[in-house]
């Protein structure tokens, strides 16, 4: 028997995937050709063909599942990683496999998280984000604990109080917050460029936000910042791009981190009620783990053709001016 009349009678494997949050499980089922010679490869992926042309669908009772870490081998570091979306994107890149480095100014809090994730995983460092050197520091110190670094995700930030009117507003705190939110991200995306160029691969992350794309959605200085954390990702992904780096952005919609209860003075309930009562998309509240999510898509191989994106996690919030009600049902 030749190998491809061998291959023709062979039980034909189809796949369904159930992502999970910390691998996918592949479910292999089997379907076995019935000697239709107008059989081809292409029928295994679709089911109405496979009925049509006479096959057998036999469910295997023996199924291989197979564990798929997204993030097998990499090494991560994450700014803003103690708490909020920071905390949560560590745990979940950990999860799929990535060594870990998190760097923050809460020192107790980074500590323990590294504690929750285990020091065979992850690792701490103190890092003021304005302060070059201690980027560098940090940089370095992923490079010297795991031996490179793949992924660099920016998502130190602040808010600072909200006024409305701008001239209330103070120079030195407007100054505060561009000089986390956006010379920070530049710190950091300069730092890690320094060792990814060598290695001609690299995925850096920033975290933006929906005042990004939109007005009067924070205060001028916080929403001033995360339109030039956008600007910067699209600048350095055209420069970064010839030597096989990736560089992108996420903006959320509003979410129940510590900076946004500090913000709205709320605790996570309240933060919640405000941000359904403005949503688009109801029924369900953005979480920390969403925004963790499209993170790990940007980390992964998932998104390698990617770059210089602004994935915009908002339920819709940004698409159209929500003024315009003429898609809004009646009461009943």
């Amino acid at each position: 028997m030749s190998f491809m009349t061998w291959f023709r009678k062979a039980t034909i494997v189809g796949i369904m995937a159930d992502f999970e949050a910390s691998s996918t499980r592949v479910i292999w089922h089997t379907y076995e050709h019935k000697g239709d010679p107008n059989w081809s490869l292409a029928d295994c992926f679709n089911h109405n063909s496979l009925g049509d042309r006479g096959f057998d669908i036999n469910f295997d009772p023996s199924i291989v599942s197979i564990s798929i870490s997204r993030l097998e081998g990499k090494v991560a570091l994450i700014t803003g990683g103690a708490s909020g979306i920071g905390e949560c994107t560590a745990k979940l890149f950990s999860q799929h496999g990535a060594k870990v480095v998190i760097a923050d100014i809460q020192d107790d809090l980074g500590h323990s998280v590294c504690k929750d994730i285990g020091p065979a995983s992850a690792s701490y460092v103190h890092c003021d984000v304005t302060d070059e050197t201690q980027v560098e520091y940090a940089v370095n110190k992923a490079v010297t604990n795991y031996g490179k670094l793949d992924i660099i995700f920016n998502n130190a930030g602040i808010c600072d109080q909200f006024k409305p009117r701008i001239v209330d507003n103070e120079k030195t705190d407007f100054e505060r917050v561009l000089s986390i939110n956006v010379t920070g991200v530049f710190l950091c995306t300069k730092h890690a460029a320094r060792v990814m160029v060598p290695a001609r691969s690299g995925s850096i992350i920033s975290t933006a936000s929906v005042s990004s794309v939109v007005g009067a959605a924070a205060s001028h200085a916080y929403c001033c910042s995360k339109h030039a954390v956008v600007g910067l990702t699209k600048n350095a992904a055209l420069e970064l791009g010839q030597f096989g780096i990736r560089v992108n952005c996420l903006s959320p919609y509003a979410l129940a981190t510590p900076l946004a209860k500090r913000f709205m003075k709320l605790d996570d309930e309240g933060v919640e009620a405000v941000s359904e009562s403005f949503a688009n998309l109801k029924g369900l509240a953005l979480r920390a783990e969403d925004v963790a999510h499209a993170a790990l898509y940007f980390g992964s191989e998932e998104s390698k053709y990617v770059s210089g994106h602004n994935l915009i996690v908002d339920g819709g919030f940004t698409a159209g001016n929500p003024s315009f009600g003429i898609f809004k049902y009646g009461d009943s």
